[in-house]
């Protein structure tokens, strides 16, 4: 619903234009929604960091692997090197899934590509370089594959990751039939995403259904809900669909939760075990 228009500007006894005043917010809710035909695209089995713990989490030989599994849809987690550059990291720190100490986002990207982000794996997998966004955009639309970039930013950096992915995201689907589908636990992030690039489709991530988590996503203009699988019940799942918005799920790696989850009616399933789960 449009806001009322006050016949008068605040303290000022001068009349307002009304149609200069609808206009101005008809294209603020342009800027801020996804075109009004949007129809959900994705498919419900999503494999999670790639191919979940079968290989080394967000790097491209992961995302060749899930495919290999038959996975059409991947999740990432994508983040800002310090001289700008989005690439593909979980955690903050680099020890876990790199050879490299430190926070990650404190160094450019060129000591960033040098390290060795697969060893930590698997001896299979040594060497493994860390990915660009771009470079996982031009794989997934060589194959036709979909992707959900989680903005994972640097603590302190939400706005500008959340923008800066959007925009790059924005520029390498230009054109592309599907969009990426962009996520955050972070509504920072994510409102500096829908200001960037308000046509790419929006989620709420959530852990917990903290106070005001239903009515932050429909302000974000969210097209879906991510939370822990746990979290899911017929109310939740019916008052998630009643305003429009898709119900999906993480992190699921058992067949009773995969059977409950397809039970409740809910419309997609991030998984680590792709050799468990048949996509098709």
């Amino acid at each position: 619903m449009l806001p009322q228009c006050n016949n008068h500007a605040p303290g000022v006894g001068a009349p307002v234009n009304r149609g200069i005043h609808l206009k101005h917010t008809l294209r603020l809710m342009m800027q801020t929604s996804l075109p009004a035909n949007f129809q959900w695209p994705y498919p419900r089995w999503i494999a999670h960091r790639g191919a979940g713990k079968l290989a080394p989490e967000n790097t491209l030989a992961a995302f060749r692997l899930g495919a290999e599994h038959g996975y059409r849809m991947f999740e990432c987690d994508a983040k800002l090197s310090a001289d700008g550059v989005v690439f593909l990291m979980h955690d903050a720190t680099l020890e876990r899934t790199t050879s490299g100490q430190g926070i990650g986002g404190d160094l450019p990207w060129h000591a960033l590509s040098q390290l060795d982000a697969g060893s930590w794996h698997s001896r299979t997998y040594a060497g493994e370089a860390l990915p660009t966004l771009e470079a996982l955009a031009r794989f997934c639309m060589a194959n036709g594959y979909f992707l959900n970039i989680e903005i994972k930013p640097t603590p302190g950096t939400e706005a500008a990751t959340g923008e800066a992915v959007a925009r790059q995201a924005a520029q390498l689907w230009q054109g592309a039939a599907v969009p990426p589908l962009l996520t955050s636990f972070k509504p920072d992030a994510l409102a500096a995403a829908q200001t960037a690039a308000p046509e790419l489709p929006r989620g709420l991530l959530v852990d917990t259904l903290w106070s005001g988590w239903f009515e932050k996503a429909q302000e974000l203009g969210c097209v879906a809900v991510v939370a822990n699988y746990a979290l899911w019940d017929a109310a939740t799942v019916s008052q998630v669909h009643s305003a429009g918005m898709k119900c999906l799920s993480y992190t699921v790696n058992d067949d009773g939760a995969a059977q409950h989850l397809l039970a409740l009616g809910t419309d997609g399933i991030i998984t680590d075990r792709v050799d468990l789960f048949s996509p098709s």
